[in-house]
C-alpha cells in the first residue's frame, strides 16, 4: 500500500528522510512512500488531520500543542529521527566562552519562521540563569535575511539552521557562539500519524520505521561527500562542500539518533521548554503523545 508523506518543509537537517527515499530504504522495506510537499509545519499538520496524507515528519512540539488545545486529538508521534537541536548562535565576531547574557544590547536576530527554536533557545537562557525578556531580538526576518545582514555588518548575532550557517563559518564572516544540540537530547522531529492509522496501516508504518533506522546507520558511516551528492538534487542551492560540512558538523553534534526510539529524556526537555515558554498551558503525558511500540520492534 503507498504511504503519502509530507515533508513539512524543506530543510537540511532532514536529510535522513530523503535519505530514505533516495537510497530506496522505503521501497526495501516494501513501502512505496511518495513524498507530498508542504508549505510549512501548519499546513502539513492540516493535510494529516483531513486525510491529505498518512503520516508527516515534524516537531512533536505540534502534536504536544493540539493535544493540550484538545484532549481527544489523535495525532501520534512513532519514530525519531532528529533527537537533539539543530540551530546555531552565529556571531559577527569571536567570542571564546560565549555566555548567553553578552547577547544583551547586541542586535540579534531570532528564527521567524518557526516557532520551536526560540521556545528552546529561551528555555536554555533562563536554565543558565538569565531572563530572555531582557532582550529584544529581530524576530521579523527569514533565517537567509539575517545571513545576509550579518555578513553586512547590520547584525551581531544571529540564530538559525544549516546551510546558513555553515556558509558564515566558511566564509569567515560568522563565528560559532553556540550549537544547540549541545545541551543535549530533545525532541525535534520525528514520524507523526494519527492513532488509527498507527493501527490500521501498521505493517506499513513498521516497514517505514525499519527503512528509517537502516537510513541512520547508513548515515553514520557514509562519507557526507557521498550523502551530499546523493541528495544534490534537494537541495540544488547548496554547494556540495557546504553541504557535507554541515553533515559532518551535524554527525559531530549527533543531531540524528542512532535509532527510531523517541527517548522520554529528548521529550521532557521540550516539554519543559514549551512549558516555560507558555506555549502548553497544561503538561502533556509522553504517552499521549508518542508511541515506541513500532521502533522497538523495528530494533528487535
Amino acid at each position: 500500500m503507498t504511504i503519502r508523506l509530507s515533508e513539512n518543509f524543506r530543510a537540511l537537517f532532514y536529510a535522513p528522510f530523503y535519505a530514505a527515499q533516495a537510497t530506496g530504504a522505503f521501497r526495501q522495506a516494501g513501502v512505496d512512500v511518495i513524498l507530498v510537499p508542504s508549505p510549512n509545519p501548519p499546513a502539513a499538520a492540516k493535510a494529516l488531520l483531513s486525510g491529505e496524507v498518512d503520516v508527516m515528519w515534524g516537531g512533536p512540539l505540534r502534536v504536544m500543542m493540539l493535544r493540550d488545545r484538545d484532549p481527544t486529538s489523535d495525532l501520534v508521534c512513532f519514530c525519531d529521527v532528529v533527537a537533539r537541536d539543530p540551530f546555531f548562535i552565529i556571531g559577527a565576531k569571536p567570542r571564546p566562552g560565549f555566555h548567553f547574557a553578552e547577547l544583551k544590547g547586541l542586535r540579534f536576530a531570532t528564527v521567524s519562521e518557526v516557532p520551536t527554536p526560540w521556545i528552546c533557545l529561551a528555555d536554555d537562557i533562563r536554565r543558565a540563569g538569565f531572563d530572555p525578556a531582557a532582550l529584544a531580538p529581530v524576530a521579523d526576518r527569514s533565517m537567509e535575511e539575517n545571513e545576509a545582514a550579518l555578513r553586512s555588518g547590520t547584525l551581531d548575532a544571529v540564530h538559525l539552521f544549516q546551510p546558513f550557517a555553515e556558509r558564515l563559518l566558511a566564509s569567515g564572516a560568522g563565528h560559532l557562539w553556540y550549537a544547540a544540540a549541545t545541551r543535549g537530547r530533545t525532541a525535534y522531529t520525528t514520524l507523526v500519524t494519527r492513532r488509527g492509522t498507527l493501527e490500521r496501516q501498521r505493517e506499513e508504518l513498521l516497514g517505514m520505521t525499519r527503512a528509517v533506522h537502516r537510513t541512520l546507520a547508513w548515515f553514520a558511516r557514509t562519507p557526507s561527500a557521498e550523502i551530499a551528492n546523493l541528495l544534490r538534487d534537494y537541495f540544488p542551492d547548496v554547494a556540495p562542500g557546504i553541504f557535507a560540512a554541515a553533515i559532518d558538523r551535524y554527525r559531530a553534534l549527533c543531531l540524528w539518533g542512532s535509532d527510531p526510539v523517541i527517548r522520554r529524556e529528548g521529550y521532557d526537555r521540550l516539554h519543559g521548554a514549551m512549558r516555560s515558554a507558555g506555549a502548553l498551558g497544561r503538561d502533556v503525558a509522553f504517552a499521549d503523545c508518542v508511541d515506541t511500540r513500532l521502533a522497538e520492534q523495528a530494533l528487535a
